[in-house]
């Protein structure tokens, strides 16, 4: 394994795909409870997406807290609605939901919801997680902004939002218009926003398509921890829209590839106590090949 202070791990240990290829949990894991366990044999760190979704319960996080080792780190995703994507009535708490009319599958628009509203669900947010942060398993929570969130007053509006709901927590940015990051200017002041609000910057590994994509600045904002996430490079298929995310995180790092990564990953961990690698490629189980590629590919660093 590579230095403590760089952990490896996937975006969700219970993907669809990777459960039903049956080759990275063995035979005897046959219920749910024993996946994180296994998982945590492995890695030492996983990313929750679920909670992009639906609403963090706190009973959930406790039994991810429960199942899973001293040492371990979970970092989750924050809800879509606070982060400004649009997000299906239904999944709204029923007391912020009643505030709306429309049937259950409508869609609350970005920015639509009211300041009370927005405070409640960032409340409860924090709530639904707490039981990671009390057993000391809580690493970052990743606010993914959508690809129309542009480098303006709106988008920075966003981040200091972002960033008040988390208050006390240690949040991570992944940008997604190329924008943020357009020239040395542009790149300056993002990172300088983020050092201010105390965020981490997520440096993205991801097909350079548009305005949409961001290009890989390896740098540190915050002392404590640095992030990568690994989205793959299937340029095709990057653009692709409806169905399972595994057709568009579709990708196998070749061995450069990932020795690349590697010596980059290790400068960065220069810069933060810890660093976080984050593999997204989830389709079939090439999130975990990924994964481990990287650790050999560290290793073989020294």
């Amino acid at each position: 394994m590579p230095s403590s202070t760089i952990l490896v791990g996937t975006a969700s240990f219970a993907d669809r795909g990777l459960l039903a290829t049956g080759r990275f949990y063995p035979p005897e894991v046959t219920r749910p409870a024993q996946r994180l366990p296994y998982y945590a044999s492995q890695f030492p760190l996983v990313e929750i997406d679920a909670t992009y979704y639906g609403m963090p319960d706190p009973v959930m996080t406790h039994g991810w807290a429960q199942r899973s080792p001293e040492g371990f780190t979970i970092n989750v995703k924050a809800f879509r609605a606070l982060t400004g994507h649009p997000t299906p009535l239904r999944a709204l708490p029923a007391e912020v939901r009643e505030a709306f009319d429309g049937p259950p599958d409508a869609t609350i628009l970005p920015n639509a919801l009211p300041a009370t509203a927005l405070r409640e669900l960032w409340h409860r947010f924090t709530l639904g997680i707490e039981p990671l942060r009390q057993a000391d398993r809580l690493g970052t929570v990743l606010c993914q902004l959508p690809g129309w969130v542009r480098a303006n007053v709106a988008g920075r509006q966003q981040v200091l939002s972002c960033a008040r709901g988390l208050e006390g927590l240690i949040p991570a940015f992944e940008f997604r218009h190329r924008s943020w990051f357009a020239d040395e200017r542009a790149t300056a002041d993002t990172l300088g926003l983020l050092r201010d609000v105390g965020a981490v910057h997520v440096v993205v590994d991801a097909p350079q398509v548009g305005e949409r994509t961001v290009p890989a600045i390896w740098a540190a904002t915050h002392p404590d921890i640095a992030m990568v996430r690994l989205h793959g490079r299937n340029t095709r298929a990057w653009d692709h829209a409806g169905g399972h995310s595994g057709g568009r995180f579709d990708y196998v790092y070749t061995p450069q590839e990932l020795a690349e990564l590697a010596e980059s990953a290790r400068l960065l961990a220069a810069q933060a106590k810890r660093l976080h690698v984050v593999v997204n490629t989830n389709r079939d189980d090439q999130g975990v090949v990924n994964a481990r590629g990287i650790v050999q590919a560290l290793d073989a660093l020294g």
